[in-house]
């Protein structure tokens, strides 16, 4: 697929900075983006609806030189799918022949954007998007024991055997785990030394930089306690 146009659409600091921070990683700035205030509602608005029924971000639209346009709703998926299609970045170990280094990095993918997605989503929910009223305590304490007791630890082993979340090179999976990261250390997970020297590595590349120069504009908590556009019912 030979791309002519990418365009992301995007609020700071959400999945979608994933997506943002590999683009850098890959085109500098050659990319399109639209900011979507989620506290707004705005994923609920008609037109975004069409595009994405999940009414979340990411949304990905790519265009090829046909003009016909493909759209990408998971993060996971479109952060596999951009590193192999600019194979010359190196963002990603090649997909033939199959390689050891390759099954790590697609491990790693995944378990960033599936498994340990699904904790820290239910984590943010119940401490901040449900209603006060709505909230099950067992289901925080569960994920947050899950985390600390089951995910991080693997975090810390593969760390401690190598620089990058894949091995030795930066790779897209760095973009969904590194996040992924920071997302648990705002709710006080994820406090490994490992873990924080980890961070480190990445926060000093500039596509990272480029990526999260908006995190200010959102906060982790939405701005009125409840009743917000952002979580309906």
């Amino acid at each position: 697929m030979s791309l002519k146009r990418i365009k992301l659409y995007h609020c700071p600091l959400t999945r979608s900075a994933r997506v943002k921070w590999l683009l850098h990683e890959l085109l500098d700035a050659d990319f399109e983006v639209e900011r979507v205030v989620l506290y707004e509602g705005q994923q609920y608005a008609p037109d975004f609806l069409a595009k994405n029924p999940n009414h979340n971000v990411p949304v990905l639209e790519l265009e090829t030189e046909d003009g016909s346009v493909t759209t990408m709703l998971e993060s996971g998926a479109m952060l596999a799918m951009l590193a192999d299609a600019y194979p010359e970045k190196a963002l990603a170990p090649p997909p033939h022949p199959a390689t050891r280094g390759r099954a790590l990095y697609l491990h790693m993918l995944h378990f960033a954007t599936t498994w340990m997605d699904m904790m820290l989503w239910q984590i943010r929910c119940q401490t901040h998007l449900v209603h006060e009223s709505e909230r099950d305590p067992h289901t925080l304490q569960r994920y947050r024991k899950k985390l600390e007791r089951e995910v991080e630890p693997q975090l810390v082993r593969q760390l401690s055997r190598t620089p990058f979340i894949a091995g030795e090179r930066f790779t897209a999976a760095d973009c969904a785990m590194g996040h992924n990261a920071e997302w648990a250390r705002a709710y006080g997970l994820c406090q490994s030394d490992e873990v924080g020297r980890y961070l480190e590595r990445l926060q000093v590349r500039p596509a990272y930089q480029k990526a999260f120069a908006d995190r200010d504009d959102m906060s982790v908590a939405p701005p009125v306690a409840e009743g917000f556009p952002g979580f309906p019912g």
